[in-house]
């Protein structure tokens, strides 16, 4: 779907650089296919050495040189940015924003134009090509669009469709979750060495129980309930340690978890929707 179009990715930092090695490791990208743009002369050099990629300090040129454009921003310096490249959008283009917290509408209006626009919501775990990115499609684009989208964050782990006013939550779980996961890694493993395990024992053995698990569970396609109930059996010792998870409030604690960081990510969102304004 992306042969011989050219992706530019405005911001070579570490979701840029994930993206990029996504698109040519998975082979949707040849190197020579790829511009990007950085404010750092030495991250410019180590990006273009390590991957072959084209690299410039001029956001315009990437633009004008691109099909398909990444804007891989920090929010607060997106008006800044859309600024300065303005002149080289239009509707031609197919624009997908992976600006945490920055609406597509917001981006239309610091452009003062309409555009293809695709908001992603990608994780960190992107940069081990085993994230998950929820895209949200904007009032210019078709399907042909969202399958773009679809191919390049799927080179970096799997994605799925979503519309744009549930990326709060969807920033409250997997935008946020690699967090609760290594806390909960960590807390494994502290049970671990609790227990007479040597530390780093207890680490690859709590980090490959959640990665199996996770797995287990996308591969069987069951239920979690029902895989849970495959492990314990009566009277054992997982019954006993699920018992003291719920004597702890694990369940509720996650979910709170989780509704607390929605409710950051709106209140974030309101702050840099006016930060866009002024």
């Amino acid at each position: 779907m992306l042969q011989n179009r050219r992706v530019g990715i405005l911001g070579a930092g570490n979701m840029g650089e994930a993206l990029i090695r996504g698109l040519l490791h998975g082979h949707v990208c040849k190197p020579e296919q790829i511009i990007c743009s950085d404010t750092r002369p030495e991250r410019l050099q180590s990006i273009r050495e390590t991957y072959g990629v084209n690299g410039t300090s001029h956001n315009p040129d990437v633009v004008k040189q691109s099909e398909i454009l990444i804007l891989s921003v920090k929010p607060q310096t997106m008006r800044e940015v859309i600024g300065e490249v303005a002149n080289d959008l239009d509707l031609s283009k197919l624009i997908i924003s992976i600006a945490a917290g920055v609406p597509l509408n917001a981006i239309e209006a610091c452009a003062k134009k309409e555009l293809r626009l695709i908001r992603v919501m990608p994780n960190i775990c992107v940069s081990v090509q085993e994230g998950v990115s929820a895209i949200a499609r904007g009032r210019h684009t078709g399907q042909d669009d969202l399958m773009i989208a679809k191919t390049i964050f799927d080179s970096v782990g799997k994605s799925l469709f979503i519309e744009e006013n549930l990326l709060d939550a969807v920033t409250g779980l997997s935008g946020s979750g690699p967090a609760y996961v290594f806390l909960m890694i960590d807390a494994l493993a502290d049970g671990g060495v609790k227990m007479g395990l040597p530390r780093n024992d207890a680490l690859v053995l709590a980090s490959q129980t959640l990665l199996g698990a996770a797995r287990m569970l996308i591969e069987t396609g069951e239920h979690p309930g029902r895989l849970k109930d495959m492990v314990t059996s009566p009277g054992g010792t997982t019954i006993a340690g699920l018992h003291a998870l719920e004597q702890g409030g694990v369940r509720s604690t996650l979910i709170n978890a989780v509704e607390a960081a929605t409710q950051r990510s709106k209140t974030l969102g309101e702050i840099i929707k006016n930060l866009l304004k002024d």
